[in-house]
């Protein structure tokens, strides 16, 4: 590996994802147009993945790869950007793709926008066939409870999808283990004190949704974290400290709220039916498999009986 420091750094931590790994491995190892290392810290997975990052690693200098006991996706991170040596770092996630030109993009974005010091981008959302579900613009995860450094609220970017300054990621403290369901949001919470977010007008991650992650499995846990990541930015712009919120999050961490627990079937279902549902917007007949998949497990939802029913009166064209 070459002694320069490179442009970019690619962060990811993976956990048992060897079925999606080598595409997304491939996503990153394909970009061109800037110097960049990946870092991919294995979180003890106990698949294939570690076999898999070891022939890539062989192959490809610039893949680092690092291997820690299983601690979650927001230790595997803070030990990640800690070997970071580019100026800025992107983070990537093991179950989603960079399309081409990502990179290029997010990096000229920030060179030529100074004061900001995150940027997302544009992005598919694909079901667990690959089934485009729809296209995500702007700020569009939901955490419309951020504040930007004029206090106005605004909406973060999706996790896999953005590039930050590293350096404004180490003068803010970088990730937070507290904040184990929302490690994002506080990040974002904390860079947005420092500097602007902005956004690259164009579908440059496609990003896999999946009813197992944090969110599916985890969303009350996630909520509440998000309050008090709201009310440690508060404090900390009253001139206060927010060490009372960061302690109430620990104690909302992986072990109260069961990190490794399966997803409910009522996970499942609202997932089916979430699926189901942008399936049945675009007029795509493979609708049907998710919404038939929630009235067999709860009958009595009727909005799923609806739209199953008109996707058969209408005729939805199966895309494969």
């Amino acid at each position: 590996m070459s002694t320069a420091a490179p442009l970019v750094s690619v962060v990811m931590g993976v956990y048992n994802a060897a079925p999606t790994l080598v595409a997304s491995l491939d996503s990153i190892l394909a970009q061109q147009g800037v110097e960049f290392e990946f870092i991919v810290v294995d979180d003890g997975s106990t698949d294939a993945t570690a076999a898999l990052l070891a022939a890539r690693a062989v192959s490809d200098p610039r893949l680092r790869v690092v291997r820690q006991s299983n601690a979650g996706l927001t230790r595997a991170l803070v030990a990640g950007c800690a070997l970071a040596r580019g100026r800025y770092i992107a983070r990537q996630d093991a179950d989603d793709v960079s399309l081409p030109g990502r990179l290029r993009a997010q990096v000229q974005y920030l060179e030529a926008h100074e004061d900001d010091v995150l940027v997302g981008c544009d992005y598919e959302l694909v079901g667990p066939g690959g089934e485009l579900l729809r296209v995500h613009r702007g700020a569009t995860d939901g955490a419309s409870d951020l504040l930007d450094r004029h206090g106005r609220a605004v909406s973060g970017p999706h996790h896999g999808t953005v590039m930050f300054r590293r350096d404004a990621y180490e003068r803010v403290g970088g990730y937070r283990a507290a904040f184990y369901f929302a490690q994002d949001v506080d990040l974002w919470s904390r860079l947005l004190e420092v500097g602007g977010l902005g956004y690259v007008g164009e579908v440059l991650c496609r990003v896999t949704f999946d009813p197992r992650s944090i969110t599916g499995r985890h969303r009350a846990a996630q909520q509440r974290l998000r309050q008090l990541i709201l009310e440690g930015a508060t404090a900390r712009r009253a001139g206060g400290s927010d060490a009372a919120y960061v302690s109430q999050a620990t104690a909302l961490g992986p072990k109260a709220s069961g990190a490794g627990a399966s997803p409910t079937e009522r996970t499942q279902v609202d997932a089916a039916y979430f699926i189901g549902s942008c399936l049945f917007d675009r007029a795509d007949g493979r609708a049907r498999r998710y919404l038939r998949r929630v009235v067999r497990d709860r009958p009595g939802h009727w909005r799923a009986w609806s739209k199953l029913l008109a996707s058969y009166l209408r005729g939805h064209a199966v895309h494969r």
